[in-house]
């Protein structure tokens, strides 16, 4: 099930207004991202653009549908309407992936995964806890890794030197395996520490 915040309802409903009858419900379809982060396409669509396959969401007032692939990336997210300065849309904010500080979650991604761990909670965080940040393993995906900054790390200006430079050298020193490291932070939730007005 996919949640529309009241403003993202809204907004959807006024581009439905506008077009008239002919579109009659909003697709929502993956394009990418990672896997703990995907991105989505929206657009509003005809009768005869739908397809049977097509899973169907009733949200008060209108019509969402998707592809089975999609719908199940859509699971437990909400669709918001926000204004930023570079410009306003629609945002999906996906349902929280487990952890894997979780031991269960853990035990399921095995070796590659709990090295991983093991340098971000014996070298990476300690180095960083002065900032009050705290980076994250969220998922495992053959070689390549996904991670998560929180903290004084989430929005911090230096936060993509900090990954690249110490995090990534680090992993990629002790864990020679790793293919490739993913920053999957909403960093646009964050506050600058280095910034003040």
């Amino acid at each position: 099930m996919v949640t529309f915040t009241g403003r993202a309802r809204e907004m959807v409903l006024n581009f439905m207004d506008q077009t008239g009858e002919e579109l009659s419900a909003l697709r929502i379809r993956a394009t990418g991202g990672s896997p703990v982060a995907p991105s989505f396409e929206l657009t509003l669509v005809g009768p005869s653009e739908r397809a049977e396959t097509d899973v169907e969401f009733d949200i008060q007032g209108f019509v969402v549908v998707a592809d089975p692939a999609s719908a199940e990336k859509l699971d437990g997210a909400t669709v918001d309407f926000v204004d930023r300065l570079n410009g306003s849309g629609f945002e999906i904010i996906p349902a929280q992936p487990s952890r894997l500080g979780d031991p269960a979650a853990r035990a399921a991604r095995g070796e590659l995964a709990d090295r991983v761990t093991l340098i971000l909670d014996e070298q990476v965080n300690p180095s960083i806890a002065a900032h009050g940040g705290q980076i994250n393993l969220v998922d495992v995906q053959g070689t390549e890794v996904y991670m998560e900054m929180t903290g004084g790390c989430q929005g911090c200006a230096m936060s993509r030197m900090t990954l690249r430079q110490g995090v990534e050298r680090m992993i990629r020193e002790h864990v020679p395996e790793v293919t490739a490291i993913h920053d999957v932070t909403d960093h646009t939730a964050g506050t600058n520490p280095y910034f003040s007005h």
